[in-house]
């Protein structure tokens, strides 16, 4: 039997500044802490100890859905800790689980990284938001904080459709709706549909999954309706490439006209590990919709839209090679951390010149 419980675990992560505990057979409690995964503990822990662990934070009806699917997707809420979003899956016949924390606190925009272009984006009545980046990228916490200030600074009717609910919002000047997929709807399709007749200014979508999703959060955002949602792709016309891929191709060019008519823009985010000072630092590729933009995606050009975003300077865009050379040329990154995530190498090693030259001269 395992000398800790989950809550001990959970402790220690929040008390050593973690994002994310990991239960796995045959290796100790894992702690992730900016962005490195370390063991938070000697004590190795057997089959036997990661069920009881994970079995210990799910309800009865989680339970069976679990041994059903052999995965779960859930929230919990601890008291004096705050809530963790939870994942519990079966590896060589084990059960383990991923829980990461949400902080109390939902960070405002600026404070997470982000310029002025992507904070008025929460200004548009209707249209398309896209946050996309990997797992672990910072997409929800993007998210959660553009509700917040839409919520605080302009009310309205908010749905929010999650798996599983993270942040907990406040009203403030409107409404705030947050569905849980699995205990307040049977899936996002149920959902979006719904949101579509109950009257909502802002739909928020966590994850856009299927075609059926994309299909009915474009048609959301041509019908009048603001919709933020996230996808799974690391820059901004990887995008839009995917969401057209989505469908069958005999009505891609449909679609792309109703793209190029709805979108607001596309915030690709990295989180990277600072070389300055412990922590992690945010890239990104911001793209916004204009007419050269809209053209693109309409004729389905894809190609061409870095070169549209690195000229795009006066509509608030930039590459995410212009975000990862600044963050070269302040010292905030490595260069071979840049590098594996560029797109042009020449950018990023002309920074890094920069960042040598400024050096010698001190």
């Amino acid at each position: 039997m395992t000398q800790h419980d989950l809550i001990d675990y959970l402790t220690m992560v929040c008390n050593v500044g973690g994002s994310d505990l990991h239960i796995s057979a045959n290796a100790p409690a894992m702690v992730r802490i900016n962005g490195i995964l370390q063991p938070l503990t000697e004590n190795v822990l057997d089959a036997g100890d990661c069920r009881e662990l994970i079995i210990s934070a799910l309800k009865e009806t989680q339970r069976a859905k679990l041994e059903q699917d052999w995965e779960l997707d859930f929230a919990i809420e601890v008291n004096n800790l705050g809530r963790f979003r939870g994942t519990a899956y079966y590896a060589t016949s084990h059960l383990e689980a991923t829980f990461r924390h949400v902080p109390d606190t939902i960070p405002e925009l600026v404070d997470l990284g982000h310029g002025s272009s992507v904070v008025r984006m929460c200004n548009h009545e209707h249209g398309l938001i896209l946050i996309t980046g990997s797992s672990g990228s910072g997409k929800t916490t993007t998210l959660a904080s553009m509700v917040q200030k839409i919520a605080r600074e302009r009310g309205g009717s908010i749905i929010c459709i999650e798996d599983p609910v993270e942040y907990v919002f406040q009203h403030n000047l409107g409404v705030v709706r947050q569905r849980q997929v699995g205990s307040d709807t049977q899936s996002f399709v149920h959902a979006l549909r719904s949101a579509l007749r109950s009257d909502a200014d802002v739909i928020v979508v966590g994850e856009m999954r299927d075609l059926e999703s994309i299909r009915i959060a474009i048609t959301a955002a041509e019908t009048g309706h603001l919709v933020i949602g996230t996808l799974h792709t690391t820059d901004a016309s990887t995008t839009v490439a995917r969401i057209l891929d989505a469908f069958p191709e005999e009505i891609q060019d449909y679609v792309s006209s109703q793209l190029a008519h709805s979108l607001i823009g596309v915030v690709c985010q990295h989180l990277i590990t600072r070389q300055d000072q412990p922590g992690r630092v945010l890239a990104t590729e911001i793209m916004k919709n204009n007419v050269a933009i809209a053209a693109c995606i309409r004729s389905r050009r894809f190609s061409q839209l870095p070169g549209l975003i690195q000229i795009g300077g006066n509509d608030g865009m930039h590459t995410i090679d212009d975000s990862l050379a600044h963050l070269v040329k302040h010292g905030f990154i490595s260069v071979e951390d840049a590098l594996v995530r560029c797109r042009d190498k020449p950018i990023i090693m002309q920074a890094y010149q920069t960042l040598l030259q400024g050096s010698k001269r001190k």
